[in-house]
């Protein structure tokens, strides 16, 4: 199984356009040492050639111009990109479905309230009607495995989880299962399997026996402190609020990390505060000593069959 991090930042990149805290001013100057991002997404492959796009950010334009393994020869117009799968409703992850307009059609996988979301608040389903025939709904059902069109051999199971709908949806705050889902994307052919993440606000009783079997973990690290952005002094929301497990909290995330058994675990969806990002940190430093990574732009993840 071929993964690769087309964005590994949460909404607004590292750095953001329009923030000047220390992570994101030090990096501008140079003082800071740490790689820019780009928002958060990924891509899925069962051989390299073919591939599953998971989430499409703002940024895909950008992502999609460097990376090769999405150049598809042979053809005036088109991408390796044979299907889209949406975690969620966020706006950071769908709005580069706007992007991809001139490719359409698109085969979108998203749960039933996901949809409702593009079609409703931030109807981008409903725009795009009008390119080719836009974006074609194929509706996941949470704990029911399915195929997409391409990479045969994968088998996705959309896991539902505890986090928050968007700012604009009429269920912020009170979110129905089918809001946020996880991934667990395994090859069939040889039992490879990975849990694709970027939002967790709770590890509850569904998700877990899920995190447990998985060879490799891509999962949310959005902030290292659930007040981050408060004492920042950038925003007023929590971690908790946002649907995001912090990472350092006593019953955090690299608490749950310690107790599974993934070869890898891979933090992914790294908000532009977190300190983290600064790879001479001692909290980088701490995640590294417990076998911890932090996913890059560009980063390959190849699942091979010793993680059997």
């Amino acid at each position: 199984m071929f993964i690769k991090v087309l964005g590994s930042a949460a909404g607004g990149g590292f750095p953001q356009w329009n923030c000047n805290c220390e992570n994101c001013s030090g990096l501008r100057r140079g003082t800071l040492q740490a790689e820019a991002r780009t928002q958060s997404s990924i891509i899925i492959s069962d051989d390299g050639e073919e591939w599953v796009l998971c989430n499409a950010s703002p940024d895909i334009g950008q992502q999609i111009a460097r990376t090769p393994e999405l150049v598809k020869k042979g053809v005036l117009r088109g991408t390796a990109i044979g299907s889209i799968i949406l975690t969620d409703s966020q706006i950071d992850h769908t709005t580069g479905l706007l992007s991809l307009r001139e490719g359409c059609p698109h085969q979108v996988w998203c749960t039933p309230e996901v949809h409702a979301d593009l079609t409703s608040g931030f109807p981008i389903f409903t725009m795009l009607q009008h390119w080719n025939g836009g974006l074609k709904h194929r509706a996941l059902t949470p704990l029911e495995s399915f195929r997409v069109d391409v990479c045969r051999s994968l088998q996705f199971t959309a896991i539902p989880i505890l986090s928050n709908a968007p700012p604009y949806s009429p269920w912020r705050d009170r979110p129905l299962p089918g809001h946020n889902v996880a991934l667990f994307i395994e090859n069939t052919a040889n039992g490879q399997s990975l849990l694709y993440a970027p939002g967790l606000g709770q590890p509850d009783e569904v998700i877990m026996p899920w995190l447990q079997k998985a060879d490799c973990l891509l999962i949310d690290g959005t902030v290292w402190h659930d007040d981050e952005l408060l004492t920042a002094g950038v925003g007023k929301n929590t971690g908790q609020a946002m649907g995001h497990l912090a990472l350092a909290e006593e019953k955090g995330l690299i608490a749950l990390l310690a107790s599974l058994p993934a070869k890898r675990k891979i933090l992914i969806h790294i908000n532009n505060t977190n300190p983290i990002l600064n790879e001479r940190s001692p909290q980088r430093q701490f995640l590294t000593q417990r076998g911890i990574e932090v996913s890059r732009d560009g980063m390959l993840i190849h699942l091979e069959e010793s993680l059997l």
